[in-house]
């Protein structure tokens, strides 16, 4: 069955799109609040999720001891344990970038024109239309300040989508005619073993990246490997005897480890 990643814009169609693409297909949708709250059942407070969700951290979250690379590697981590079921409706969080080189998964682009946008923002929440305005410029800088953030490449990069659609040209039933007849084509393959078990090793090993950050240590210096299903591969340089202990209960504690192979050497003064 389908993996299918849509990014869209904030007021855009590609959520209607996106609920008749799973319903007709039989799959599940992962939309934002379904995502936020796997974050949050992750250990991410509510607050930083409000704070983090496909935005851009500030100066003052950094400064000030707010963590967005934790909250980044959990988002990550949920997206590949998503994806892992091999099908699904995943409405943006940088999940066509995280799934480009899993050529079992869709990848599709949702375009709206403002005015649409605008329109359906101000429909949907009540807002005159000067107020939809300004709430769809802020959400745009916003999307794309984190998408920059987080992988350092522009989101409307054409190379990272198999199929880029205008609802100004089409509109949502026939947009997701498309995407449906795309994903039942013997074009889209179905995921294979392999790349199940890609995504799942890719998802702990953002787990453990994640609960490293929490503890206060230095990734520069460490290099976090899962070389096969529960087994993770710490190595690289830590600055005392204590916090090697550290780092090898963390990641002890992280669900899903099972054997921790541990290189860790001591260099003080890093």
């Amino acid at each position: 069955m389908a993996l299918i990643t849509i990014t869209q814009n904030f007021g855009g169609d590609g959520m209607a799109i996106a609920c008749k693409v799973a319903d007709e297909l039989g799959i599940e949708l992962f939309d934002d609040r379904r995502l936020q709250n796997l974050i949050k059942a992750s250990g991410i407070p509510s607050a930083e999720v409000s704070r983090f969700n496909e935005k851009a951290p500030g100066f003052l979250d950094q400064i000030m001891g707010y963590q967005p690379q934790v909250y980044l590697d959990v988002l990550e981590s949920v997206i590949y344990e998503v994806a892992r079921k091999g099908e699904g409706v995943i409405i943006g969080h940088g999940s066509q970038m995280l799934l480009r080189n899993f050529d079992c998964a869709f990848h599709v682009r949702v375009f709206s024109s403002d005015k649409k946008r605008i329109g359906n923002t101000a429909a949907q929440l009540g807002l005159s239309r000067d107020a939809a305005l300004k709430l769809v410029r802020k959400r745009d800088k916003e999307q794309m300040g984190f998408f920059n953030f987080a992988f350092h490449l522009e989101m409307d990069e054409p190379s990272l989508y198999d199929l880029i659609i205008h609802t100004e040209k089409l509109d949502i039933d026939t947009a997701s005619s498309l995407i449906i007849q795309a994903a039942r084509s013997e074009n889209i393959r179905t995921c294979s073993l392999h790349a199940l078990e890609a995504m799942d090793q890719l998802s702990l090993e953002k787990k453990v990246h994640a609960a490293l950050l929490k503890i206060g240590v230095n990734m520069s210096n460490i290099v976090v490997e899962v070389p096969a299903k529960g087994t993770v591969h710490v190595y690289g340089i830590s600055v005392g005897h204590q916090e090697t202990q550290n780092i090898e209960t963390a990641v002890k504690g992280v669900p899903g480890v099972s054997k921790v192979i541990s290189n860790l050497a001591v260099v003080s003064g890093v």
